[in-house]
C-alpha cells in the first residue's frame, strides 16, 4: 500500500517536463520584465537628461544679439539658398540646409548682413531660432552617450557619468549654441555610434539586425554630409564591421555562402546607403542654388555657364581679322582679358589691363594684323564676307596679331620692359593698353598666337583659331614671354581685380586662353554656332568635390587662434568667438572632463600594450572574462578617438579646438567604460560616491567656465585664477569695466577691440568659413 502511494504520488517524466518547462518559462518571464524594467528606466534617464543638457544649452540663448564668430559664414550661406546664389563651401550641405530650413520655417527671407561679427541682429533675423537648432542638437548627445554604453553593457553608474560630462562639458556648450555646423555632425555622430553598438545586440538577420544596420549606414551618410570629418566615423564602423567579418570567417559552423551574405548586408548598408545619402543631398544642393553667385569664380566656364544669370550666347565658331573677341583664362577661372580707362599709379604708368570675373563690355578686343588697322584686307582671303565685297581671312596658328581693346580704341594690348604692377619679379613684365588717335603702334603690341595642340578639339581647332574649340597662348616676342595671370589681387587703385602680366618661361598651364564669345557682322548667317557643353549633375558634383578639396588644402595662412592637434587634449589652446566691453565667448572645454577623458585614454593604450606582451610571453590573463569584454567595448571608443584625432597630424591647413570636438565625445565614451572597469567591486554606495565626487568636480569647474561658455559678466580676478596657460587668451583686464546691472551690452566697443578678442572681419573674416 505504502509503495502504491509512494508510486501514486511520484510525479511521471511528462509531468517533470511539464514543471521544467513552467520553472523555465517563469525564468524567461522575470528575465524580460528584468530587462523591461531596465529599459524603462534608461529611457526615464534619458529623458532627464535631454532636459537638463537642454535647459543648460538654451540658457541664454538670444545672447549675445549680434553675430558670432562663424555665424558670419553660415548666416550669409542660408541667405544664399533662400535665394539660389551659387555659393561653395568646404564642407558638404547638409547641416547648411537644415540651418536655413529652420530659418525659412521661422519666416526668413534671407536680408540680413552676416559679413561682420558684431553686427546687431534685427527683428526680422530668427537667429535665436536658428541657435536654438543647433543647441538642440547637442542636447542630445548625453542621453545618447547613456544609452550607448548601456545598450554596450556598461553600468548605470558609469553611463551615467559620462552623460553628466558630456551635459557639462564647455567647449560642447559653447559650439552648440551657436549657427555652427559641429552640433549637426556630432549629433549624427553620437546617433550612427548607437546604431552601430544596437546592432551587435540583435539576433542575425532579424529585423532588428536589419533595422540597426540600415540605421547605421543612414546615419554614416548624415555625418559626412555635414563635414568631411565624418570620413573619419565611416573608418571607425568600417574597422569595426571588417573586424566582425574576420570573427565571422573563421567561424567552421558557418558556410562560405554565409559569409558572402553578412558581407554583402554589410556593403549594401554601410557603403551603397551612405553614398546615396550623400550624393542626394548634393543634388538637393544644387538644386536650390540655380542663379550666378559668389562662388562662381572658383568654378569652370562649363560650370559657370549652367548657371542662371551666367549664360552666354550662341557665338560662330570662325575668327577672322576684324573680329571681335573675349579671352578667357582656363587655369585660374579667374575670368576675361579685361581693360578699363584707369593708368597704372606707377611703372609706364599705362592704361591697366587685368582679368575681371564677370561679363563686361570691357572685356572685348579687336582681332588686327600685325600691318593693319583695317577690319580685313580687300584681296581674296579665306571666305567672302556677308557683305558680298569685303574677303575675311583666317586667324592661323602662328600668326602675328594685335588685340585692339574696343571700348578705349585705339589702345592695344601691349608689352615692354617694366616690371609687374604687384608681383616683383624681374620676369613679370607689367602688360598694358597703350596708344592714341592717328597712331599705328608699334611692335611692343605684337602678340605671336599659338595653338595648343594637346587641348584644342581635334581638326580645324588646331590650326585656326575656332571659338571654344582652340587653347591658346600669346607669344611677345619682343620680350620673350606669354600672356600670364594668377591669383593675386590687386590693390584698390586696381579695383580688386586679377593681376595680369607677362611671364618669362612661366609654366604652360598659367598661359592658356580661350576664345570664349565672338562677333564679327561680316560673318555669313550659315557659320556653326558653339556654346558651352550642358554639365550633367555628375559632372557638376565631380567638379565641386575637386574645388572644395583645393580650396580646404589650401588653408595654410596663420591665424592668432589657430593650433595643432598636439595641444588640444590637454587644452593648451581656445578660440576667442566674441567679445564686446566687459563680455567674452571663448571656446575651451571643460579642463577637468577633457583631462579625465584622455588620461583614460592613455591609460588604456598603456594597459592593452602591456597585456599584449603578457600574452606573448605565455601569462594568461582573463580576469573571469572580463578583460576581453573591456577589451572590446573600450577599444572600441580609443580606436574611435584615434581615428578621429591622429589624421589631423598629417594636416598642413589651419587647424582649431573644434576640430578636436568629435574625438573628445569618444574619449568621454572610454572614460565611461574605463570607470565602469574600475568600479566594479565596489559596493553600490562606493560606485555613488565615485560618481558624485566627479561629477561634483566636473559641474564646478564647468560653473567656474560658464562667464567665456556664455559671455556673461565676470570678475579680472576670477578670470586670472581661471587662467591655467598663458595660452588662453581671456582678456581679463577687459573685466576692470563696470558692467551694467540689467547686464547689457555696450554696443559702441571699438573695432580694434573687436578685432582682437573675435571679430575677424571683411578679408580676414573671408576666410574664416574655409575652416
Amino acid at each position: 500500500m505504502t509503495d502504491e502511494l509512494q508510486e501514486h504520488d511520484a510525479p511521471t517524466s511528462s509531468a517533470v517536463t511539464q514543471i521544467k518547462q513552467a520553472h523555465s518559462k517563469d525564468e524567461r518571464s522575470q528575465t524580460l520584465l528584468a530587462k523591461n524594467k531596465k529599459k524603462r528606466g534608461d529611457a526615464a534617464v534619458a529623458i532627464g537628461l535631454s532636459c537638463l543638457s537642454l535647459a543648460i544649452r538654451l540658457y541664454k540663448i538670444a545672447d549675445p544679439p549680434e553675430v558670432v564668430f562663424d555665424e558670419v559664414h553660415f548666416g550669409t550661406f542660408a541667405n544664399h539658398y533662400l535665394h539660389g546664389r551659387f555659393f561653395v563651401d568646404v564642407h558638404p550641405p547638409l547641416a547648411k540646409l537644415l540651418i536655413t530650413f529652420v530659418a525659412w520655417l521661422s519666416g526668413y527671407r534671407g536680408e540680413f548682413d552676416f559679413s561682420t561679427i558684431g553686427n546687431q541682429y534685427t527683428a526680422d533675423v530668427p537667429y535665436a531660432e536658428m541657435r536654438t537648432m543647433g543647441a538642440c542638437m547637442g542636447a542630445m548627445l548625453a542621453p545618447t552617450a547613456f544609452l550607448t554604453l548601456r545598450t554596450g553593457g556598461h553600468s548605470f553608474a558609469a553611463s551615467l557619468t559620462a552623460a553628466l560630462f558630456i551635459c557639462c562639458e564647455n567647449g560642447l556648450i559653447t559650439n552648440n549654441r551657436l549657427i555652427l555646423l559641429d552640433a549637426y555632425l556630432l549629433f549624427f555622430t553620437a546617433v550612427t555610434t548607437l546604431a552601430w553598438v544596437r546592432f551587435f545586440q540583435q539576433r542575425p538577420w532579424s529585423k532588428g539586425w536589419w533595422a540597426w544596420l540600415a540605421a547605421t549606414g543612414i546615419g554614416l551618410g548624415l555625418t559626412v554630409s555635414c563635414k568631411w570629418v565624418g570620413l573619419f566615423l565611416i573608418a571607425t564602423v568600417g574597422l569595426s564591421a571588417a573586424h566582425d567579418l574576420w570573427h565571422i570567417l573563421g567561424d567552421l559552423n558557418l558556410s562560405m555562402r554565409e559569409f558572402l551574405y553578412h558581407l554583402s548586408a554589410r556593403a549594401l548598408c554601410l557603403i551603397c546607403i551612405p553614398l546615396l545619402i550623400y550624393v542626394g543631398l548634393f543634388y538637393v544642393h544644387l538644386a536650390l542654388l540655380p542663379h550666378s553667385g559668389d562662388g562662381d569664380m572658383h568654378m569652370s566656364a562649363d560650370f559657370q555657364h549652367s548657371l542662371t544669370g551666367r549664360e552666354i550666347p550662341d557665338s560662330p565658331i570662325d575668327i577672322a581679322y576684324g573680329s571681335d573677341i573675349t579671352l578667357r583664362h582656363v587655369a585660374t577661372n579667374g575670368g576675361y582679358l579685361h581693360s578699363h580707362a584707369s593708368a597704372y599709379p606707377e611703372g609706364s604708368r599705362q592704361q591697366q589691363v587685368t582679368l575681371y570675373p564677370f561679363r563686361d563690355e570691357n572685356n572685348w578686343w579687336r582681332i588686327r594684323k600685325m600691318n593693319s588697322t583695317l577690319d580685313a584686307a580687300n584681296e581674296p582671303g579665306d571666305m567672302l564676307g556677308s557683305d558680298d565685297r569685303t574677303w575675311l581671312e583666317w586667324v592661323k596658328n602662328g600668326d602675328t596679331v594685335r588685340l585692339e581693346h574696343v571700348a578705349t580704341s585705339p589702345r592695344k594690348l601691349h608689352s615692354h620692359n617694366e616690371r609687374a604692377p604687384v608681383t616683383e619679379a624681374d620676369y613679370h613684365k607689367e602688360v598694358s593698353g597703350y596708344g592714341f588717335p592717328d597712331h599705328e603702334g608699334d611692335a611692343n603690341d605684337y602678340w605671336i598666337v599659338e595653338i595648343d595642340q594637346e587641348q584644342s578639339a581635334e581638326g580645324e581647332a588646331r590650326s585656326r583659331l575656332q571659338t571654344l574649340q582652340s587653347r591658346i597662348r600669346l607669344l611677345h616676342p619682343l620680350q620673350s614671354c606669354a600672356l600670364f595671370t594668377h591669383p593675386v589681387v590687386l590693390p584698390e587703385w586696381g579695383f580688386g581685380q586679377q593681376e595680369v602680366t607677362c611671364i618669362q618661361n612661366g609654366k604652360k598651364p598659367k598661359t592658356i586662353w580661350v576664345i570664349e564669345e565672338t562677333r564679327n557682322d561680316l560673318l555669313l548667317d550659315t557659320t556653326p554656332q558653339v556654346n558651352y557643353r550642358r554639365m550633367t549633375f555628375y559632372r557638376r558634383f565631380i567638379e565641386l568635390h575637386q574645388v572644395m578639396w583645393k580650396i580646404n588644402a589650401g588653408l595654410t595662412e596663420s591665424h592668432p587662434f589657430e593650433s595643432r592637434p598636439h595641444s588640444w587634449p590637454t587644452l593648451r589652446s581656445g578660440i576667442s568667438f566674441w567679445a564686446r566691453d566687459n563680455r567674452h565667448i571663448y571656446l575651451l572645454g571643460n579642463p577637468v572632463a577633457c583631462l579625465l577623458a584622455f588620461l583614460v585614454v592613455l591609460n588604456f593604450i598603456i594597459i592593452w600594450s602591456f597585456f599584449q606582451v603578457r600574452d606573448q610571453r605565455g601569462y594568461q590573463d582573463h580576469f573571469e572574462g572580463r578583460r576581453q569584454f573591456y577589451e572590446a567595448a573600450t577599444g572600441f571608443y580609443v580606436v574611435a578617438w584615434a581615428l578621429h584625432y591622429l589624421p589631423f597630424y598629417a594636416m598642413s591647413r589651419q587647424l582649431f579646438l573644434h576640430h578636436y570636438l568629435p574625438a573628445l565625445y569618444f574619449s568621454i565614451l572610454a572614460l565611461g567604460a574605463g570607470l565602469d572597469l574600475c568600479m566594479f567591486r565596489l559596493h553600490n554606495m562606493g560606485k555613488l560616491s565615485t560618481v558624485a565626487l566627479l561629477v561634483s568636480i566636473v559641474v564646478y569647474t564647468f560653473l567656474v567656465y560658464t562667464p567665456i561658455t556664455y559671455g556673461l559678466p565676470w570678475t579680472e580676478d576670477a578670470c586670472i585664477k581661471a587662467q591655467w596657460y598663458p595660452e588662453w587668451k581671456f582678456g581679463c583686464d577687459r573685466y576692470q569695466m563696470d558692467v551694467n546691472v540689467d547686464g547689457g551690452y555696450n554696443h559702441n566697443a571699438s573695432a580694434s577691440e573687436t578685432q582682437m578678442m573675435g571679430g575677424f572681419t571683411n578679408q580676414e573674416g573671408q576666410r574664416m568659413w574655409l575652416q
